[in-house]
């Protein structure tokens, strides 16, 4: 059954004559005969009393016109709906981002902005870890993450947003303050705060540590930065955080750069890989949420693109999450 034998038998039995439904749907007689009658064949009924003057619905027929009427109109609706979501009149997008990520990116602003473009987007926001984040995005729960990565997945698209090392941090009186640089080896007996396993951050400094051969203790596992931060100033442990972050709390933290080893954080947007055609998902609101991202004053008016083939990122501005 198509969709043109519906209108067409919808036509007939709204005219009650062959002629002016054949008009109506701008097809000659004897075509719109054919689809009648291909239909009343494939259903196994008669839809039709035909007489030489006019032409009425059987019983089967007046039932089925209510069937058909409202597949159409499921049809129509389906249409609409589609267009609209085209045109960004309505339909979701679901962003994910790390629990630290509000306090760096002004995601709010974005939202807001996003929202005075597409009021009809219904926007949907969750947190969670760069791990749990990545399944969502597999899954399809999700459009798109905000997260750090230290080795993104196959088969997801990511857009840098963030490239910064790792510093030490330590308290203003700990044995280590004062130092130019420390080398990953000097820290080996110190105790550390740390992220829990699952974290970006946490996966990015396990890494760097055992690709140099230094075991380390780590004592404390958190999972916000305000704590590692509060823990670190009391001495009860150093940790390894972007430059941004120690920057800012200079004032009660000693910081100390990472001598011989470089460990690069970087943050990124994070999306299901599509058909390689674009940078950008299939579905117009994500799209149009990292268009607008894109040309976002923060982030310098470019962002740069990067799906996991085992190929190194470039480096871009500098924001901050550590998740």
């Amino acid at each position: 059954m198509e969709l043109r034998q519906l209108q067409h038998f919808v036509a007939v039995a709204e005219e009650n004559h062959f002629t002016r439904a054949a008009q109506r749907v701008n097809i000659v007689q004897s075509a719109l005969s054919a689809s009648i009658r291909a239909l009343e064949d494939e259903l196994g009924a008669k839809l039709f009393i035909r007489s030489t003057r006019q032409v009425r619905l059987t019983t089967t027929g007046r039932v089925f016109l209510d069937k058909a009427r409202a597949a159409l109109e499921a049809v129509r609706e389906a249409r609409n709906t589609v267009a609209a979501m085209n045109g960004l009149e309505q339909g979701t997008l679901s962003i994910g981002t790390v629990q630290s990520l509000p306090a760096f990116l002004d995601l709010p602003s974005l939202l807001a902005r996003f929202h005075t473009r597409h009021p009809g987007i219904e926007v949907r926001l969750c947190q969670g870890s760069t791990t749990h984040l990545l399944e969502k995005i597999r899954s399809g729960r999700i459009d798109l993450a905000f997260l750090p990565l230290c080795e993104p997945p196959v088969g997801i698209t990511t857009t840098m947003i963030a490239c910064e090392s790792l510093v030490m941090i330590c308290a203003l009186d700990h044995d280590l303050a004062g130092r130019d640089e420390v080398s990953l080896s000097a820290l080996k007996d110190e105790p550390f705060v740390d992220f829990e396993p699952n974290w970006g951050t946490r996966k990015l400094v396990d890494r760097a540590f055992l690709e140099v051969g230094v075991e380390r203790r780590s004592v404390f596992e958190v999972s916000d930065l305000e704590t590692l931060l509060e823990l670190v100033a009391r001495g009860l442990g150093i940790a390894l955080v972007p430059e941004t972050i120690a920057e800012a709390r200079r004032s009660s933290l000693n910081i100390a750069p990472i001598g011989q080893t470089e460990i690069c954080w970087e943050l990124v947007v994070a999306y299901a890989a599509g058909d390689g055609t674009s940078p950008y998902p299939p579905d117009n609101a994500p799209r149009a949420f990292l268009e607008l991202l894109a040309s976002a004053n923060s982030f310098g008016g470019g962002l740069q693109h990067q799906v996991n083939k085992g190929h190194a990122f470039e480096t871009g501005n500098s924001s901050v999450s550590l998740s």
